[in-house]
């Protein structure tokens, strides 16, 4: 089966499905697994080369909704007439149900039951672990700094934070993606500033951009030097390795409660 994958999280997920040696097509910004750097590009996920889509004679193209402005690609697969799926996850949960949805529609849902196993039993020890936890501190993720954008409720954000032992100081808006301001940022006063700023590579993220901002000394994370940069492909995208993110995080928030963090133990597991 030949199968293209238009953006990061599609890509992770047909790896963890032991799909990888059927894709021949990526977007610009696939960049995990490794031999997924050698396949051809397709352009940007928002913006997809339809012309070069249609000429690698794809027999499935896994597309996605999981940023704004995706609706394009969805349109230009309909009107070439070429087979999809679309995923759309927003949760941990739906990330799981997205695994099931590619196994269907490649007909290898034994191998796609498997792995949602794994990955459902890896969740369930960190919800164990996170429950005996009653000190829970509070974290602002920043998705991008000016607007500010940061994840709400209904974001899988929230759940590792939870599952970190943790608490989203904006967990109680429901959308899955909040624009507000410093100065809400603020009145929240989180323990931690977590920063993992969309499509920009870590080295590139400085925390002193937070010291500087106004009113930032008043602040606990600052005053505790408890700013952390997040690496975006393990908190920004909806795939089963936003558990590395939560191994990571806890490891960090309650190095006595968690494990220490392992990532080729874990990917591992899904190499079978």
């Amino acid at each position: 089966m030949r199968i293209a994958s238009l953006c990061p999280s599609n890509t992770e997920l047909l790896e963890y499905l032991g799909l990888s040696d059927s894709v021949v097509g990526v977007d610009n910004y696939s960049d995990w697994p490794e031999n997924t750097k050698r396949l051809p590009r397709l352009g940007p996920d928002l913006d997809i080369d339809m012309d070069a889509l249609e000429a690698l004679r794809p027999d499935l193209v896994v597309a996605s909704l999981s940023v704004p402005g995706m609706e394009k690609n969805i349109a230009g697969l309909k009107e070439r007439g070429l087979s999809h799926i679309v995923l759309n996850p927003n949760s941990l949960g739906d990330i799981g149900q997205t695994m099931l949805q590619i196994g269907e529609a490649t007909d290898t849902l034994v191998r796609a039951k498997t792995a949602y196993h794994k990955y459902k039993e890896s969740l369930d020890f960190y919800a164990e672990l996170s429950s005996t936890i009653a000190d829970r501190p509070t974290l602002y993720w920043e998705w991008w700094p000016k607007p500010v954008f940061t994840p709400g409720g209904a974001n899988w954000l929230t759940e590792i934070s939870e599952l970190a032992g943790a608490r989203n100081v904006y967990e109680d808006h429901t959308a899955a993606s909040v624009q507000t301001d410093w100065d809400d940022v603020l009145t929240r006063n989180p323990d931690y500033i977590l920063l993992a700023w969309v499509g920009i590579q870590p080295h590139l993220v400085k925390p002193d951009t937070v010291r500087q901002r106004p009113g930032s000394s008043k602040l606990q994370a600052v005053q505790q030097n408890q700013i952390h940069v997040m690496e975006e492909p393990l908190y920004c995208r909806p795939s089963p390795r936003l558990f590395l993110g939560l191994q990571k995080l806890a490891s960090i928030l309650h190095p006595e409660v968690f494990p220490a963090y392992d990532s080729a133990k874990w990917e591992n597991r899904y190499a079978d």
